[in-house]
């Protein structure tokens, strides 16, 4: 009998050791595995501050560099205008004084000439008021493109129009007008060099939530998987990316090049 109840405490003990054990167990894996937990989560919040420093710290590269380059178009807008500009007008001056000292019929060879120094003149000035961003701004973005898009068609293009789609939105930000309006420089003067293209095109599409900008050519289009990403290209993602907004270039042989940039207006 004796034994009986020595056997019995004896299994009740190695019970209650054995439920000891385990709840140790549970309790040291339950630690280990709330260690772990919290470990991965700072360990990921210092990636996310980490990736997000790097973003920032991007960023404000890219703004200096926009800003720099702002400066210097700006300069190179001011010497067209002042130095260049200047010289222009001179030489149309004594042009004309020269004109008037010849017999009538050296005088009409003088029209081509005369012509041609005018239209560069002309040409520097609507050149330099697109350099710079006060001019920019204080004539508007839409202005501002309509502005290039006649250049464009001065220097090449058959057609060259801006389509508006819905009401107009003001940007809260106007430097972004600056930045979307290089972008589309950018586009325009990559057309001027590469496309061959005889018609190009810009619609801005107002909407509550974004301005979606698509400018086109009917060039000679690439192989948007072949082309390397120069510095033209790179500059205007860049650019978008500053003021969080998506582009997308597209384009296939002899079917032209489409650029589609989404804007935030929220």
């Amino acid at each position: 009998m004796v034994q009986t109840t020595e056997r019995l405490t004896s299994t009740a003990s190695e019970r209650y050791l054995l439920v000891y054990m385990i709840l140790v167990l549970i309790i040291i894996t339950s630690l280990v595995i709330v260690f772990f937990v919290v470990f991965q989560k700072r360990k990921n919040k210092l990636l996310q501050d980490r990736i997000k420093q790097q973003q920032a710290f991007e960023a404000e590269i890219i703004q200096a560099q926009t800003e720099a380059q702002e400066q210097t178009l700006k300069n190179i807008g001011w010497e067209l205008h002042d130095n260049v500009g200047q010289l222009l007008s001179f030489a149309s001056m004594q042009l004309s004084i020269l004109k008037m000292q010849v017999t009538d019929d050296v005088k009409d060879k003088f029209k081509d000439t005369t012509e041609a120094l005018s239209n560069g003149l002309k040409e520097v000035r609507a050149l330099s008021k697109t350099l710079n961003n006060d001019v920019i701004l204080n004539i508007g973005f839409e202005k501002s493109i309509t502005n290039e898009l006649d250049r464009m068609k001065k220097m090449k293009f058959t057609s060259a129009e801006l389509k508006i789609i819905g009401d107009k939105v003001d940007f809260k930000d106007r430097k972004h007008e600056i930045i979307i309006f290089r972008i589309l420089q950018e586009f325009l003067s990559n057309s001027v060099k590469y496309s061959e293209a005889k018609n190009i095109g810009i619609t801005l599409d107002y909407k509550p939530e974004k301005l979606t900008i698509t400018a086109t050519d009917d060039g000679k289009g690439f192989d948007i998987n072949e082309i390397e990403q120069g510095s033209g290209l790179i500059n205007m993602k860049s650019r978008a990316a500053l003021i969080n907004s998506s582009l997308e270039l597209n384009s296939k042989p002899n079917k032209g090049v489409q650029l589609v940039l989404n804007y935030p207006l929220n």
